[in-house]
C-alpha cells in the first residue's frame, strides 16, 4: 500500500494559516490524484468530524480526519508549516499535520495501515525525523516507513502490518496489545499487588472516526505503562476491527481505563473493577496522570457496580455534554426511526386517494373485497396498508426515545407506552412523554443492586415487566389524560389557523427549514408537521403545514442549482457540479443537497436559503395548498391541493434565494470558474452527501 501517501500528497511550505484552509491544501492534493471526488463535500465531511472534537494533539501535531463517501481510497497527505495552525491543542499550534481520508466504505486492511501510522505519531524520533525533512519524497518515503526514523520499534513501515496492536477484522489473529500486555519487567513494577507482581491494567480505546484517536491513545497508554512499570493491555475499538480483551486479563486486571468519545462495547465486561472513565484526548495527552489516577482507585478500593448502569448515550456523551443536548439526541433517535413510517404510510395513503379518489377512506376491507380489474380495489388497498403503517408511528417513536435513553431494556415499555397514547388519544405528544418516562423509568432500575441471582432474568423478565406496569400506570391514570387535553388543543389550533396567523407559521416554519438543512432545527419544523398529517383523517390546517413545510425544503437546492446555472462565474468548478446535482436534490425534497454550499460559504448561502424558505411557506399557506404525503418533492404534485399555486410559491422562493446568493456573492468578486489548478478541475463528481441522505435519516459524522 505505498501510494497510500506520494510525494504529490506532501507539502513541506505549508502557508495556510486557519485549520480550514490546510484542510483545504492538502484536500486539493488528493483531489488532484482523483482520491477525492467532491472537494467541497468532502471538506464538509472533515468539517463535520472537526466539530466533534478537535483534532490538535501535544506535540505539534494536527490530525483532521474522516470518512467520506467522496474519497475513492485510503489517502494521507501531510503538511509542514513553520507558522504553526491551531487544531485546539493544549499545548499550542500544530506544525505537522497529517490529513487521513478514508472511504465510507473502506476495507480493514486499509484502515490498518492508517491506524498504524496514527500509532507511530506518538514516537519522538518519527516526528522529528519529519520536521528535518528536506524533500516531499523524503518525507513521503519516512511515512511510509521505507526510510527508517530514529525512536525504535515503532519506526517500523506502516505497509507491513508490524505496528502493534493492529487487526484486520475481528475475525483475524488478535490483536497483539490483547494478546500480549505493554509492559515493563514484573520486576520494574513499582506497586505490585500480589508479592512482585506489577499493577495490571486493562484499558479500551475508541473515537468517533476510529482512524487516528483511537490508536494514538493506544500507543501512549502503552508507552506510559512501559514508564510506570505497569502492565497495560488496550482493546482498540477502532474502524479496523477489533477484538476482545481476553476475560482472563480482565479478571486479573486491577483496573480499567476507558478513553472513548464512542460507546465501548460490552463495557459490562469491566463492572466491578477500579475504574477511569474518560475521553480520549485524555489517553493521548495524560496517560501517565490517568494510570496514577486507577492506581489510587484500586488502593482506595473504589469499584464500578457490578451492574451494568450506563447506557449507550451516556456513553457516548462528550465531557461536560448537558441534558439539553441528551435529550435533543433522544428525542432525534425516536423522530429518526419514526420518519420512514411517516413517509411510507403517508406516500401509501396519498397513492390511494390518487387513485381511489377521496371517498376511498369509506371502503370495505380490501380482506372482504378486492377486484383486480378495478382501480377503487388498487386504491383501497394502498389506503389500508398506509392506514396500518401509520399506526406504528407513535409506538415506534417511543420505543426508540427509550431506546435512545436506555438501549434495548427500554424499547418494551417504550412501545407499550406509545401503544396507551394511541388509546387515549395522547397523540404524538403522548408518544414523546411516553418514550422519556420509559427510558427514565429503566435506567432507575438499572441502578438499583441487584442480587447475582436475578441478574440473568433482569433484561428479559424483570426490567420489561416492571417498566411497562410503571409507564402504563402513569399514562392511564396519571398524566395521559392532560396531554390527550394539550394534543387536541393543538389540533384545535392548527384547525383555527386562517389568515395573517396562518402565512406567519408558514414563514416560521420556512425560515426552520432553511436554517441548517436537515439538522435539529429543519427536524423540528418537519417532525411538527408530520405529527399534524400521522392519523387517519387528517385536517385542513395540518395538510396546509406539512405542504408548506416541504415547499420551503426544496428552496435552497433548487436555489443553489440555479444560481450556479445564471451565474456560474460566482461559483467554483466543483460547486458548479454540485449544482448539477442539486437540481434532482432540491425537486426530490432533500434539503441536503444546499449542504456543500452552505458550508463552502455559510454567511451568505444560509441567509439567502432562509429568506427564500420563508417566503415560500408564507405563500403556500396563504394560498391554501395540501399535502397529504411527508415526501416525495415535484414527484407528489398529482396530490397536491391547489398545485399551481404551490408551484408558484416554490419558484417565488427559490428566485429570491438565488438573487440573494448572486448579490451577496457579486459584492465578494469573481471565482475563478477554472477553480485551483491543483485539485477543482479533477472533482467533477456531483455531491453525494446530499443524495446519500433524505428526511427519513438523521445524518451523523462519524
Amino acid at each position: 500500500m505505498s501510494d497510500t501517501i506520494t510525494a504529490d500528497l506532501v507539502d513541506l511550505d505549508l502557508s495556510a494559516d486557519t485549520k480550514e484552509a490546510a484542510a483545504r491544501a492538502l484536500a486539493e492534493r488528493m483531489a488532484a490524484r482523483g482520491r477525492v471526488t467532491d472537494l467541497e463535500g468532502f471538506l464538509a465531511d472533515v468539517a463535520a468530524r472537526e466539530a466533534q472534537m478537535p483534532t490538535g494533539l501535544d506535540g505539534g501535531i494536527g490530525i483532521p480526519h474522516c470518512r467520506s463517501a467522496h474519497v475513492t481510497e485510503p489517502t494521507l497527505a501531510f503538511g509542514r508549516s513553520a507558522a504553526g495552525i491551531d487544531f485546539g491543542a493544549p499545548d499550542g499550534p500544530a506544525d505537522l499535520v497529517f490529513l487521513i481520508a478514508a472511504p465510507a466504505g473502506a476495507d480493514d486492511a486499509h484502515l490498518t495501515l492508517l491506524s498504524a501510522l496514527a500509532r507511530r505519531l506518538m514516537n519522538t524520533g518519527f516526528t522529528d525525523a519529519l520536521r528535518a525533512a528536506t524533500d516531499a519524497e523524503h518525507a513521503a518515503a519516512l511515512i511510509r516507513g521505507e526510510e527508517t526514523a530514529p525512536g525504535g520499534p515503532e519506526a517500523a513501515p506502516v505497509d507491513t502490518g508490524a505496528d502493534e496492536g493492529e487487526v484486520d477484522s475481528e475475525d483475524t489473529a488478535p490483536d497483539d496489545s490483547v494478546a500480549a500486555p505493554a509492559a515493563a519487567s514484573a520486576g520494574a513494577a513499582t506497586g505490585p499487588t500480589d508479592g512482585d507482581r506489577p499493577f495490571r491494567i486493562v484499558a479500551v480505546t475508541s473515537c468517533p472516526t476510529g482512524i487516528a484517536h483511537t490508536y494514538m491513545a493506544a500507543e501512549s497508554l502503552e508507552n506510559a505503562g512501559r514508564e510506570a512499570g505497569v502492565e497495560i493491555v488496550v482493546e482498540t475499538q477502532g474502524s479496523a476491527g477489533f477484538t476482545r480483551l481476553d476475560p482472563a486479563l480482565i479478571a486479573a486486571a486491577d483496573g480499567v481505563i476507558l478513553a472513548h468519545d464512542v460507546p465501548v462495547r460490552d463495557k459490562q465486561r469491566f463492572a466491578g473493577k477500579p475504574t477511569v472513565d474518560t475521553g480520549v484526548k485524555a489517553a493521548v495527552n495524560r496517560p501517565a496522570a490517568l494510570i496514577t489516577e486507577v492506581r489510587d482507585k484500586a488502593a482506595r478500593g473504589e469499584t464500578t457496580e457490578a451492574a451494568p448502569a450506563s447506557t449507550p448515550v451516556e456513553r457516548a456523551g462528550a465531557d461536560g455534554e448537558g441534558y439539553g443536548t441528551l435529550l435533543r439526541r433522544w428525542l432525534m433517535s425516536g423522530v429518526s426511526y419514526m420518519v420512514p413510517f411517516v413517509a411510507a404510510g403517508g406516500l401509501l395513503i396519498a397513492l390511494g386517494f390518487a387513485i381511489g379518489g377521496y371517498e376511498i377512506n369509506e371502503a370495505p376491507s380490501v380482506m372482504d373485497h378486492f377486484v383486480w380489474t378495478q382501480a377503487d380495489s388498487w386504491g383501497a388497498l394502498l389506503f389500508q396498508i398506509g392506514g396500518v403503517a401509520f399506526g406504528f408511528l407513535v409506538p415506534v417513536l417511543a420505543g426508540y426515545i427509550a431506546y435512545g435513553m436506555a438501549d434495548r431494556p427500554g424499547l418494551v415499555p417504550g412501545f407499550v407506552g406509545g401503544a396507551i397514547s394511541l388509546t387515549i388519544n395522547a397523540g404524538f405528544l403522548g408518544g414523546l412523554a411516553a418514550g422519556l418516562i420509559a427510558g427514565g423509568v429503566v435506567l432507575a432500575i438499572q441502578k438499583v443492586n441487584i442480587p447475582a441471582a436475578l441478574r440473568g432474568i433482569m433484561p428479559v423478565v424483570v426490567i420489561p415487566l416492571i417498566s411497562s406496569a410503571v409507564v402504563g400506570f402513569l399514562m392511564f391514570v396519571v398524566i395521559g389524560k392532560p396531554i390527550a387535553e394539550a394534543q387536541k388543543g393543538m389540533t384545535d389550533w392548527l384547525a383555527g389557523l386562517t389568515g395573517a396567523n396562518a402565512v406567519l407559521l408558514g414563514a416560521l416554519l420556512g425560515l426552520m427549514m432553511c436554517f441548517d438543512l436537515g439538522g435539529p432545527v429543519n427536524k423540528v419544523a418537519y417532525t411538527f408537521a408530520t405529527a399534524g398529517i400521522a392519523v387517519a383523517d387528517p385536517g385542513d390546517s395540518a395538510m396546509k403545514v406539512m405542504a408548506a413545510v416541504m415547499a420551503a425544503g426544496m428552496v435552497p437546492p433548487l436555489a443553489m442549482a440555479l444560481a450556479t446555472t445564471v451565474r456560474g462565474r460566482l461559483f467554483n468548478r466543483a460547486e458548479r457540479e454540485n449544482g448539477k446535482a442539486a437540481w434532482v436534490l432540491g425537486a426530490s425534497f432533500i434539503s441536503e443537497g444546499a449542504i456543500p454550499f452552505a458550508a463552502a460559504d455559510p454567511l451568505r448561502v444560509i441567509p439567502a436559503s432562509m429568506a427564500g424558505g420563508a417566503v415560500t411557506g408564507a405563500l403556500s399557506m396563504a394560498s391554501g395548498a395540501t399535502l397529504r404525503a411527508p415526501h416525495g418533492g415535484i414527484f407528489v404534485v398529482p396530490l397536491i391541493g391547489n398545485p399551481l399555486l404551490y408551484l408558484v410559491a416554490i419558484a417565488a422562493g427559490v428566485g429570491v434565494t438565488t438573487a440573494l446568493v448572486i448579490v451577496l456573492k457579486g459584492l465578494r468578486g469573481t471565482t475563478d470558474p477554472a477553480g485551483p489548478a491543483t485539485g477543482e478541475d479533477t472533482a467533477p463528481a456531483p455531491a453525494a452527501g446530499g443524495a446519500g441522505t433524505s428526511k427519513e435519516t438523521v445524518a451523523a459524522q462519524p
